[in-house]
Formats: C-alpha cells, structure tokens, sequence
C-alpha cells in the first residue's frame, strides 16, 4: 500500500461494504439458523467477522475513518457484554495497529521534510514501523547524538483522505451505531471532524507538546517526551518505554489498574490549570506505565487550548450537582446554556437526571465498572424512561463541547480499568469552582 486510499469513491465503497456485508452475514445466519444452527453460535460468529471486518476496513483507511474508530473503542465499555466481546479486540486494534506503509514511502516523506541528507540526523532509523495510528506511523530510531528516538511520519495522501472522510464520515456514522446504541455517534463524529484538520500539521502537535513538556518537567507522577526536531508531517522526540494502558487494561492486577487510573485522572484534570491546555483524545494507545511510575503521555495532535484553564462555571455546576441544590443548579445551567431560552424543564428533574453522573464524586472514592457505565448510556439512551425527555432538553453550547468529549472519554477508560479512584479528592484540587 503506497499511501492512504484517496478517491472519494473508492473509499465510499469501502466504508458501504461494512454494512452490506453485516447484512450479507444476517441472510446467511438466518439460513444456518434454519438449518438447525443455534443462535448463541451464530450470533458469536457473525459478530466476531463483523468486528474482523470493521478493523480491516478502518485500518486501511486511516486518516478520519480510523481516527473515528479509535475514538468509538474507548466507548466499548458501554456496549452489552454480549455484543461487546468480539468488538472490543477489534477496536482496541486501532489504537496501536494499522497496515503499514512501505520503506521507501516513509523515506520519500523523510526526504521531503528533512531534506535530502535526512540520515545525517540519526545515527540509525529503523525501517519496520512500531506502532501506527490514524494519520501516521511511528519508527523507532536513534538521534545522531546517541539518544533513542521516536519518529512519527505522515501518511502520504492523509490530507486528502481525511477531506474526504469528512464528507463521508456523516452518512455511515450508522456503521458503528449497532456498537453504541445508547450514545448518540453523530454529534460525536460532527465534533470529531472539527479538530481532525488540526492534526494534519506535526508543527502544531509538536507545540502542544513542547508545553506539556515544560508544564510537567520534573514532575514525580508524569513524564511527556521532549520534542527534538518536527515539520509539518514528520516529528522527532525522545523514546519513552513502559507498559500500554491496553495491556493494563487486558491482563493488569487491581493494584496496577488503581494506580495507572489515578495517575491518569489526575494528569487529565491538573493539564488545563498547569499548561492552559487540554489533552482530548484519551485513549489507550496514547499512555504509559513507566518502570518508575510515572505516567508517560503521547500524541499530542488532539489538543484543546484553555487559557486561564478549567472554566469556573463547569466546576460550580458539578459542586451544586453534588450538593443537591437543584434550583441554583438549574439557574447557573440556564446561564451557561446549557439549557436554552424557553425550554420549559423541572429544577429537581434535571437534579435527577444529573445525579448519578457525579456519583464518582460524591464520595471519598469510586469503583468505575463497565456496569456503571452500561447503567448510565441505557438510562439517557431509553426513550420510555424520564431522563430521556431531560437529556433532550439539555444544551451542549460549543464553548464546552472539547471538554465534555474529552471529559466522557476520560471516564470511559476508567470502567475499562475496573479502576477505583479517589476522584473528589482530584476535583476538590484541581477544579475551580468545585472547592468547598
């Protein structure tokens, strides 16, 4: 593969196949059932080639259609045990593999934006990719002063097929809905197209995390890579080495997955107060567990800008939510527009539809399961129950948006982590507007 597939309709069609072949498999299940299959085996296997499938069509890809899927498997943890299974090693793929490009591909792009003595720079550059994610692959090499290095290249065509992702991504955000049926894909995939432009430039990202590095230099509980060279589609940083949050995740020991949950809270809600920036795509392939114990962060092409940090307001809302003071609740929201002019809605029904979203808060600690998780998208997502009609009735204004996502998809690693974690402890430190 010389780089990305780039024409609108060739990868039109590859997203399409996705659920044509869904469908294909169904017919075929419903003729095995027939014959005298059962259910339960059927429905494993048709949802186990329907996971192979999506991986394989996403993955190569890449560019938006990936980075899509790579956002959908930190949500897995919402999805019922029965489907989830299948799905979650597929998904869970695409935060750290992807069919890789060619050697001489990744040299044409090295070239291009290092110049042509490129090798000078490192003392050696190993061709094989060790690790690929949505727009670009990661090469492990050493600087020409000795140092271990990662070096991130572009996918050579990945601004033009994230364009057109971006106009296609609408039509089969339907592709992924079976996976998340209580979680609204569409306005997660519209938000999602507004900062994927944003990484294209490794200048940027390389910005980003040149203040993160600076922000937590010397920290004793996070470490960020410094930056040793960047262009717009290649980036140089130091080599970090540690163990995957996936692994925890898969196979970690209680202890492990309490320890690397907190590290991570506590790095996600102290980043804005620190460097006025908000690290928004928290997902497995982008952290550590380093043999000290820090936490090593990657990947910081998602990132938010915040200056003066986390807003008041959003801190107060949750400490009135907490506290159960649902008309001052009710009166902030409508002044941060979270519930617009003229919707007619119950302080106390909108107390109740919040509360059990700051139940990890309200005590000392929280024991974050995927249960809890599951509990709280069927409860917004079922339309015979009340918190439906008060989730309609609630405004997301645009203001706030980059920091819920990131906030939710925070929260989804911690049921993926099974974690239990002091989080009012994190809050009551790290939020303005929440310190009692």
């Amino acid at each position: 593969m010389d780089d990305i597939p780039r024409r609108a309709g060739r990868r039109t069609a590859m997203l399409a196949s996705v659920p044509l072949g869904m469908a294909g498999r169904a017919v075929g299940g419903w003729a095995r059932r027939m014959a005298g299959g059962t259910a339960e085996e059927i429905n494993a296997e048709l949802a186990a080639r329907a996971a192979e499938q999506i991986f394989e069509v996403l993955g190569q890809l890449k560019g938006g259609a990936m980075k899509l899927g790579q956002a959908l498997s930190v949500f897995e943890a919402a999805v019922p045990d029965e489907l989830a299974a299948p799905y979650r090693e597929a998904l869970t793929k695409l935060q750290a593999e992807a069919p890789p490009m060619p050697a001489d591909a990744v040299h044409a792009v090295l070239t291009e934006q290092l110049g042509a003595s490129w090798r000078k720079r490192f003392a050696e550059f190993d061709d094989t990719p060790a690790a690929a994610a949505s727009i670009g692959q990661v090469h492990r090499a050493i600087w020409h002063d000795g140092r271990e290095v990662a070096v991130k290249v572009q996918y050579p065509g990945a601004k033009e097929a994230l364009l057109a992702d971006l106009r296609q991504l609408r039509r089969f955000s339907r592709i992924v809905q079976p996976l998340m049926p209580a979680v609204a894909v569409k306005p997660l995939v519209a938000e999602l197209t507004d900062r994927m432009i944003e990484e294209l430039d490794y200048r940027a990202e390389a910005d980003h995390q040149r203040a993160f590095a600076a922000g937590f230099r010397d920290d004793p509980h996070v470490f960020v890579p410094r930056v040793l060279a960047s262009a717009p589609k290649v980036l140089v940083m130091e080599w970090v080495i540690g163990t995957p949050l996936a692994k925890v995740i898969a196979s970690g020991d209680q202890r492990t997955r309490d320890r690397f949950a907190w590290l991570f809270a506590d790095f996600h809600y102290s980043s804005a107060d620190r460097v006025e920036r908000l690290h928004v795509d928290p997902h497995p392939g982008n952290y550590l567990l380093l043999g000290d114990g820090r936490l090593g962060v990657l990947d910081f092409g998602a990132v938010g800008r915040m200056p003066g940090g986390v807003p008041w307001t959003l801190g107060r809302i949750l400490r009135l939510a907490v506290d159960g003071r649902p008309g001052e609740l009710l009166d902030l929201l409508r002044e941060e527009n979270f519930v617009q002019p003229g919707i007619d809605v119950r302080a106390e029904d909108v107390l109740r539809y919040l509360a059990p979203l700051v139940t990890p808060i309200q005590e000392e600690t929280f024991h974050f399961t995927r249960d809890w998780l599951r509990a709280q998208a069927e409860r917004m997502g079922d339309i015979r129950r009340p918190e439906f009609t008060i989730s309609r009735s609630i405004n997301l204004p645009p203001q706030h948006l980059m920091l819920l996502r990131a906030t939710g998809s925070s929260a989804a690693i911690l049921c993926q982590l099974e974690a239990e974690v002091a989080m009012r402890g994190i809050f009551q430190e790290r939020l303005n507007g929440f310190r009692e």
